[in-house]
């Protein structure tokens, strides 16, 4: 069993060691992972999303406490909004994913995940759950506490409405059902098969006083976390606020702090503290057998270390491992293990490049893996005895770099591993082996076996595309594997109208493979009929080919998910490709399968043209697109200049007035706009720096109140509004099928000039009228909807598309 913990134990080691592309540390580095090794304590942070956690604690934990500390997201933050572009839901997890690993780089904390999906605000943890299924998300988080085995885990939310977000107390409720069930063998007993059980010595509240709602109090437990570190050069409020800013999609840019901060904490479980978090933990040498002889030679170690000759160390440093061996605990064997490598290959210089000299590779071809070896400190013994198996035993002479390559071909795209199978609203479904896994542990890599002055140490590094970007430099990216054949479309659905018989679908096919044909069956559903149904595509010097596809309606094609066009060739699917590039975080991809929705849409639009005025996240030009409407995008600069007689609209995108500082100052052009006869709609937006009074004619105010339930009764308070019968008249059944939810935001105190057509609430909650309004605005009008349109429109749904057709529209006078 030892020999099989510790396996399972370095596995999860793996996710840090994985990632790195140099093995690089300067002396104070060293010096500060030579001071580690006397630490044996361990902490587990628990939260729900990326962003939720407390960065100066966590870097104040693993940097000035030296404990291994971890922070557990139950989600990757695929349901919130996207500041910095247009990637929603999955796509943003990605994105979000990646700033989160970030900010462990910056704060010296480690990430982990669960399979629970964030499917957007939920305001009780009953609703949560319903989502979640509480007993998969329960197994993940214990199976990550008997691996951790944290000494202390840290709450960031109450379990209860003092949390907010239903996410958020449902956080805190697990974490305190995986803290008992953890110790409990009659809990999730398979697991214990591969581990065992772990009982942590408490459960704490990490409180706060943030949104409005002070949690401190000074009788709980006060712990000084504004020291600054002479190793790193910097206070824990100033790395906090460094990693803080990783969270660039949801604009959570920080400023650094200086000085004396205090975090407070209430005891929820287990030995309750009285003046330190580890209160009655033994957090050196001591807690192991014949420990005391390790932290002998580690004080030695530290003593005796030459920050301009770190080479120096390696001889202890390898005498030190062996001894370690020898230990009974394998859990501390295997961390203390890792880290005594980690510093042997950072004293000796040691640096591995793993490229390749292409982005991208197709399945099933080869690749050209280029492999640079280089120690850079003196009189180091060192030597490469295998490249991925193989036996090589290259000498690494001084400072001379070794230059190795071989061939690298696989089956398997690079599909992110929860992504790999259908997944719910709630969940995904992942393989067991992948539980809490921050990236996928199979992605192309190159594993090899370093001897330094004895010691083997082996090594996992991913295979990375390496190239200069004139601006920010070197670039490494992870090798992407692609599907031979990619296909994209700029259309989301096929919006069929009774008025046309056929609808025009475009289809670009992209080969990545050497192979230049492939043969492309379309495969329409029951009720469409879609032509041609079979392309033979001949790429020859070419490397796409785009497609036209007429599709039309035989019958009542519905608007159930049952309703794609999807596409296969040689009995597999054909998938797209979205690539996600940010500077900030290394380039993502993912393969969806290709599929179109295909709906019967009865709408009338009467909209020509609108101008559109982009907002965060917002991909509703598109949707326009879809349904014939002719989208400008403009800027706030050009608004004064518009006319009604070039536009019906102007549309001002989500949260526009939060990401555009400026813009209440075109607020005039726009109201002037709407005295002229057209429409101006403005989106929702959040209610911090902006108010009513400078976004429309009248003042109403944006308050936190929403719907989040996506089908929650909608009532119509009046019936004959024209925003509701012209040019469609809307039904209760175009609420029908919405995601996610109504609305976020609404509107509240609101002048008496607005009407208030609608009104919805969620379950056991008063009833709110703020999601739509509308006013009279000289010969025009002025709109304000919180309704989640952003989210409606790209899924195709119906109904959404007949009602903001409405609002775009011209009333009569």
């Amino acid at each position: 069993m030892q020999r099989v913990l510790v396996f399972i134990f370095l596995s999860l080691l793996s996710f840090s060691a994985i990632s790195q592309t140099s093995y690089s540390k300067n002396s104070s580095k060293i010096k500060a992972g030579l001071e580690k090794l006397q630490v044996l304590g361990s902490v587990l942070y628990f939260a729900a999303h990326p962003d939720d956690e407390n960065t100066r604690l966590i870097a104040w934990l693993a940097n000035e406490k030296k404990y291994e500390t971890a922070y557990l997201s139950l989600t990757r933050g695929d349901g919130g909004q996207n500041l910095i572009g247009t990637e929603l839901g999955i796509e943003l997890g990605l994105i979000r994913t990646q700033e989160l690993l970030a900010a462990r780089r910056i704060d010296g904390g480690k990430q982990f995940f669960s399979s629970a999906y964030d499917f957007g605000f939920s305001k009780t943890f009953d609703e949560t759950f319903a989502f979640w299924n509480k007993e998969e998300t329960l197994r993940e988080a214990v199976w990550l506490i008997r691996q951790l085995r944290p000494d202390v885990i840290v709450t960031r939310f109450p379990p209860d409405p003092r949390g907010g977000h239903g996410h958020h107390q449902a956080s805190a409720i697990l974490a305190h059902e995986a803290f008992i069930a953890a110790a409990d063998p009659n809990k999730f007993p398979e697991q214990l098969e591969r581990t065992t059980i772990w009982q942590a010595k408490r459960l704490i509240w990490n409180t706060a006083n943030f949104g409005g709602q002070n949690n401190t109090s000074d009788d709980q437990l006060k712990i000084e976390t504004g020291h600054y570190n002479p190793l790193l050069g910097a206070s824990y409020g100033e790395i906090s606020a460094e990693s803080r800013s990783q969270h660039k999609s949801q604009g959570f840019g920080s400023a650094a702090t200086r000085g004396a901060s205090v975090e407070y904490f209430e005891h929820v479980a287990g030995d309750e503290a009285q003046e330190t978090l580890f209160d009655g933990i033994k957090t050196d040498w001591s807690r192991i057998a014949s420990g005391a002889k390790i932290a002998k030679q580690i004080e030695a170690l530290n003593k005796s270390f030459d920050a301009q000759h770190p080479e120096n160390a390696i001889p202890k440093l390898v005498a030190l491992h062996k001894h370690i061996q020898q230990i009974d605990d394998a859990h501390w064997k295997a961390i203390k293990s890792r880290e005594i490598e980690d510093l042997i290959l950072a004293c000796s210089g040691f640096h591995w490049e793993n490229v390749t000299q292409q982005p991208t590779a197709a399945v099933n071809e080869s690749t050209t893996v280029n492999q640079e070896f280089i120690v850079r400190n003196p009189n180091v013994q060192a030597t490469v005895q295998s490249i991925n198996g193989e036996s090589v035993n290259i000498s690494l002479p001084f400072n001379q770099t070794i230059r190795q390559q071989y061939d690298f071909a696989t089956q398997q795209i690079t599909q992110p591993y929860w992504l790999r199978k259908p997944y719910t609203l709630g969940k995904f479904d992942v393989e067991e082996s992948d539980f809490n896994a921050p990236e996928s542990r199979d992605f192309p890599s190159t594993k090899v076996i370093v001897n330094i002055d004895g010691l083997q140490i082996p090594l996992q590094q991913p295979i990375t595309y390496r190239y200069v970007d004139p601006v920010r430099g070197e670039v490494h990216n992870q090798l992407q594997i692609l599907p031979s054949i990619t296909a994209s479309t700029s259309q989301t659905s096929v919006l069929l109208r009774p008025e046309l018989d056929e609808e025009k679908l475009e289809v670009t096919f992209t080969n990545h493979s050497k192979s230049n044909s492939a043969t492309v069956v379309a495969n329409a559903p029951t009720g469409l009929d879609i032509s041609p149904k079979t392309v033979e595509l001949r790429f020859g010097d070419t490397k796409s080919i785009t497609q036209t596809f007429m599709v039309k309606s035989t019958g009542n094609a519905g608007n159930s998910k049952a309703n794609e066009i999807t596409f296969t060739t040689e009995n597999d699917t054909v998938r797209t490709y979205r690539s996600i590039a940010y500077d900030h975080i290394p380039a993502q991809a993912w393969f969806p399968k290709l599929s179109i929705k295909a709906l019967n849409l009865d709408i009338h639009v009467p909209i020509k043209r609108v101008a559109y005025l982009p907002g965060a996240g917002d991909r509703v030009p598109e949707s326009l697109k879809a349904i014939g409407v002719a989208v400008d995008l403009i800027t706030a600069q050009q608004i004064a200049n518009l006319s009604t007689e070039q536009y019906d609209a102007i549309v001002i995108g989500v949260r526009a007035f939060n990401v555009q500082r400026n813009l209440t100052d075109y607020t005039p052009a726009l109201l002037r706009f709407a005295e002229n006869g057209g429409t101006v709609l403005v989106q929702y937006n959040v209610n911090s720096g902006i108010n009513g009074a400078t976004i429309g004619p009248k003042p109403f105010q944006v308050t936190r109140a929403r719907v989040t339930e996506e089908d929650a009764k909608v009532s119509f308070l009046l019936p004959n509004d024209p925003a509701l019968q012209n040019p469609n008249r809307i039904e209760q059944v175009d609420f029908d099928g919405w995601i996610q939810e109504r609305g976020l935001y609404f509107a509240e105190q609101t002048d008496v000039v607005y009407r208030k057509p609608l009104s919805m609430h969620d379950k056991n909650e008063p009833a709110h009228d703020g999601s739509l309004l509308i006013a009279k605005h000289g010969k025009g009008k002025f709109v304000y909807t919180s309704l989640a349109f952003f989210r409606q429109l790209p899924a195709g749904v119906p109904g959404a598309y007949r009602l903001f057709v409405n609002l775009l529209a011209r009333e009569e006078q």
